[in-house]
């Protein structure tokens, strides 16, 4: 195996895929120091000023020369972003037919959307409830635990004391929750005096089955948690009604995601997630790339594969409103990758963006949602939301996402309300952390082919979304919430 990668004939600097020691040739050029895996190495003098390109495109200027054998970091790169941009349409499109037609088991409901799971989620409006709600789960599990897939709860700080886009925010990504086929039924928990009560929480939730979702006011009820265990007995009832049978996987719909980056995030996993995105939309399906943030210095890319012009001035004004609302809180637009990501290799908001958008394919962008708003068009769709990763996978499961592949470099034990599946840039990080990681995305580096693997690993989707096998993060129980919040708490 080699040391490094050239991703790119026009890099100016590789990539260490294993440490890399000073005197050590790497690609013609003898190491200067000690380079460590995922960090970068100059295979060309870089004056002072001039472009790091990596992935064939610019992630930042050099701030000194850089003198080949050096290592290229934040000690001596500097991001080239600013502030909004005008952007023009160049339409470089890749349309993927719909060519496969692979099946998994699922649970069909009613209104004729399929879940992958037939568990119960206690939905609560307001934060106020949250302990409350804790305890009824526990009676809950104990009395019913074995009738389900599940029965749980999802905690938030929110719903009272907002205004405007907050107070809006948080409705809509409740009303995702409630409105998720993973859920057979569902218990929405109110206090009774909260902004979000029931009756203004109805006119944002629209249309519900009510078998399938019932309304539990705290202050109506004098043993609210025995009476509210008596509600989810009901729902369990109904739950147990849906049997799996054979569905296409086109009614899958996919979130793909990274948090806890490193340098070989761009190299591994994140291609792999993305030659699964293509896979999907191969067989009719739908994938959402959401992590807005971490589009800046590769969103023309993307904008470039827009399948019209009205997608691409919604996918710019996705980006430029996202810098405005960096720049509103006087903070830079390019101020992104974490200590975290820095130490694996990740120096500029551009290196890891160019990494970042990889999930998303090569395929055609057919649709742009704002935050909240539920995936509808077959393919790859961009999604309102920020880097931070319980927010992010929070409104990829609003949008509907069945589950989440969630790429890391660095490891991290997040999971959403749906199966999260965390896949391991490198191998290190996957034999250290088995009670994470649930693929080794670093094979693709020491014995694996991208096309073979990815068909595998389709194959391992299929079985989660099947119930066939247990994510790591449903195994030990990590399933939180967090909404996007803007503004003032009252």
């Amino acid at each position: 195996m080699e040391k490094y990668i050239k991703i790119n004939p026009n890099d100016n600097v590789v990539v260490a895929i294993d440490d890399i020691k000073a005197g050590e040739v790497i690609c013609g050029v003898t190491a200067a120091e000690d380079i460590a895996r995922g960090h970068k190495m100059a295979i060309a003098e870089i004056p002072e000023g001039e472009n790091i390109i990596k992935y064939g495109y610019p992630i930042g200027h050099a701030t000194e020369t850089i003198a080949p054998g050096r290592w290229a970091h934040s000690h001596n790169v500097k991001t080239n972003l600013s502030s909004t941009l005008e952007y023009t349409y160049n339409p470089k499109l890749n349309p993927i037919p719909v060519t496969r037609n692979e099946t998994f088991m699922g649970y069909v409901r009613k209104n004729g959307e399929v879940g992958i799971r037939n568990e119960i989620w206690v939905v609560n409006t307001v934060g106020c409830v949250n302990g409350v709600s804790n305890a009824i789960v526990e009676a809950a599990r104990a009395k019913y635990g074995d009738k389900v897939d599940g029965i749980y709860n999802f905690v938030h700080p929110y719903g009272c004391s907002q205004l405007g886009e907050d107070h809006e925010n948080t409705q809509k990504l409740l009303a995702g929750m409630v409105n998720h086929p993973n859920a057979a039924g569902v218990l929405v928990l109110s206090l009774g005096c909260e902004n979000n009560n029931v009756n203004e929480f109805k006119k944002v939730l629209g249309e519900y089955d009510e078998e399938r979702v019932k309304f539990f006011i705290c202050q109506e009820h004098g043993d609210e948690v025995a009476e509210a265990v008596d509600v989810i007995g009901e729902l369990v009832e109904y739950a147990s009604r849906f049997k799996q049978e054979e569905v296409p996987a086109s009614k899958l719909v996919i979130g793909l995601k990274c948090g806890g980056s490193d340098g070989l995030s761009g190299i591994t996993a994140n291609p792999l997630i993305g030659r699964i995105s293509d896979i999907m939309v191969a067989n009719g399906g739908k994938t959402v790339l959401s992590e807005v943030p971490e589009m800046f210095g590769a969103e023309t890319i993307l904008m470039d594969r827009c399948e019209n012009e009205e997608l691409f001035k919604q996918t710019v004004d996705l980006v430029n409103n996202f810098k405005e609302y960096f720049i509103s809180h006087g903070e830079p637009v390019g101020e992104n990758p974490s200590p975290g990501n820095k130490k694996g290799g990740i120096t500029t908001l551009e290196d890891k963006s160019l990494g970042c958008t990889q999930k998303g394919g090569t395929s055609d962008v057919k649709g742009v949602l704002l935050y909240g708003e539920k995936a509808a068009a077959q393919g790859l769709s961009l999604l309102q939301g920020p880097g931070n990763d319980i927010v992010a996978i929070s409104g990829m499961m609003a949008s509907g996402c069945h589950l989440i592949l969630f790429s890391t470099g660095r490891g991290t034990p997040v999971g959403s309300p749906v199966p999260t599946v965390k896949i391991a840039t490198n191998t290190d990080l996957a034999t250290r952390k088995p009670n994470w990681i649930d693929w080794n995305a670093g094979r693709l580096i020491e014995d694996k082919e991208m096309d073979s693997y990815a068909e595998e690993f389709f194959k391992y989707i299929l079985d989660v979304a099947s119930d066939r096998v247990k994510t790591k993060n449903e195994i030990n129980g990590y399933r939180e919430i967090a909404i996007f919040k803007n503004g003032v708490t009252l």
